[in-house]
């Protein structure tokens, strides 16, 4: 980051635009098909929810949510996938340290640790979206698997 620029500002680099394209790419060959994409409102979350909505033929532009900024709540997250529970798939552009505990908490195991990388893509699966959630895990890519 350089001094003076504000972390909503910051781009992503040329080698994370890479790991994207590879990691989205794979998902695209598991046939992932977001009806929406949500995205924090940085600008390289923007750019990763771009990347996959062009890569992955998306009907609609992403969807901008401050429940996905770096400092917001897993909590918020949750409100906002339920306010979307009529899509058939969504797919979240954000950052850690949210994606990390967000993980965790839709798996209905918030002390969990889970190392979301970079560039990283899970796929978790939830059929009820009652006050607390408990998604399935399916799988999780990274871009040291597209490499």
């Amino acid at each position: 980051m350089r001094a003076g620029e504000a972390d909503s500002e910051r781009a992503l680099t040329a080698a994370g635009e890479q790991e994207i394209h590879q990691v989205v790419a794979a998902a695209k060959l598991a046939h992932v098909c977001p009806s929406l994409i949500l995205s924090s409102p940085y600008k390289r979350a923007l750019r990763t929810a771009a990347i996959a909505a062009e890569l992955l033929d998306c009907k609609h532009p992403p969807v901008t949510s401050d429940a996905l900024t770096p400092d917001s709540d897993v909590r918020a997250v949750w409100d906002e996938l339920r306010i979307h529970r009529d899509e058939s798939s969504i797919l979240l552009a954000g950052h850690e340290p949210l994606f990390s505990a967000c993980g965790a908490y839709l798996l209905g195991a918030p002390d969990l640790r889970i190392d979301f990388p970079k560039a990283g893509l899970l796929r978790l699966d939830i059929d009820a979206f009652g006050p607390e959630p408990r998604g399935i895990l399916r799988w999780m890519i990274t871009p040291q698997l597209t490499t």
